[in-house]
């Protein structure tokens, strides 16, 4: 009606956006109100794509209210995509290339590394856009699921002869629930083998273990050192008495001349024999 133009002109709606999905609408068969489509636009949606999912849904024969459509619309998803992606399932690739490294890394228990690369085929489930999960959470619960299966298999070889088996152990995970999207099937696109990460353990293990050994052993060393010197200081310490104890005993005939030459016989012998030992 032109009293509907006019009102809309002064509550400043675009008249052309409505007009148009309002044709679009009438076609395709919905019933669909001006007074809907006008208080959608007020709440910042975007009317156009709304019709156009309603049209997609209602052609592919999906249950799609206008009251679901324009409360997913708020919601800031995408409604028209969720619709073509329910009507026709999408393939997202896990890991996501542009956010990532290409591969998810994963070591066996026999610590060998494996890098795979995974399809997850999804559809949306239009009844959980509203609150659920975005295909973010899908690529890192797949990316999880991978890596556990992965560390739990004995040894690599079985992943390499038996790829399937990652798919099926992760899709039974139920890896879907919150989100909005049902994971139709999950396919192993490659498996590549990576390093020997048990071995490189291993070799750090056994670096550590020398350096701690070398560690002990200097201590020991030093230890050995410290009481030698300890020793020796002992040693010098009792030969500064011997000539006050050798004066003693002169002074009270203790000791004869022949003694104390015999005595600087064996002294001189002893340093002899050091001199030997112990060549500078």
């Amino acid at each position: 009606k032109f009293s509907e133009l006019i009102g809309m002109w002064l509550r400043k709606v675009d008249t052309r956006t409505i007009v148009l999905s309002k044709i679009t609408a009438i076609q395709a068969g919905l019933t669909v109100t001006t007074r809907d489509l006008e208080s959608h636009y007020l709440a910042g949606g975007r009317v156009p794509n709304v019709v156009r999912a309603l049209v997609a849904a209602n052609r592919a024969n999906i249950d799609l209210s206008l009251k679901i459509a324009t409360a997913i619309d708020l919601a800031g998803r995408d409604i028209l995509d969720a619709v073509q992606t329910s009507v026709n399932p999408k393939v997202i690739d896990c890991p996501d290339p542009e956010k990532s490294r290409g591969t998810i890394d994963a070591v066996a228990q026999d610590g060998i590394q494996l890098k795979a690369k995974a399809r997850v085929t999804v559809r949306a489930n239009i009844e959980r856009l509203i609150g659920g999960a975005t295909q973010e959470t899908i690529i890192a619960r797949v990316g999880e699921g991978i890596v556990t299966t992965i560390g739990s298999a004995i040894t690599y070889k079985s992943v390499l002869e038996n790829p399937d088996s990652i798919s099926k152990a992760v899709l039974s995970k139920g890896l879907d629930a919150g989100t909005a999207f049902e994971i139709l099937s999950i396919d192993i696109a490659d498996v590549d083998v990576g390093e020997n990460v048990g071995a490189q353990l291993q070799a750090a293990q056994a670096e550590a273990d020398m350096r701690r050994a070398k560690a002990e052993a200097e201590k020991r060393r030093a230890m050995a050192v410290a009481r030698e010197q300890e020793m020796r200081a002992l040693v010098v310490e009792n030969e500064s008495k011997v000539p006050l104890a050798m004066a003693e005993a002169f002074k009270k005939g203790n000791l004869g001349v022949m003694d104390y030459y015999r005595m600087k016989n064996i002294m001189a012998d002893t340093e002899m024999r050091d001199s030997i030992a112990n060549p500078k």
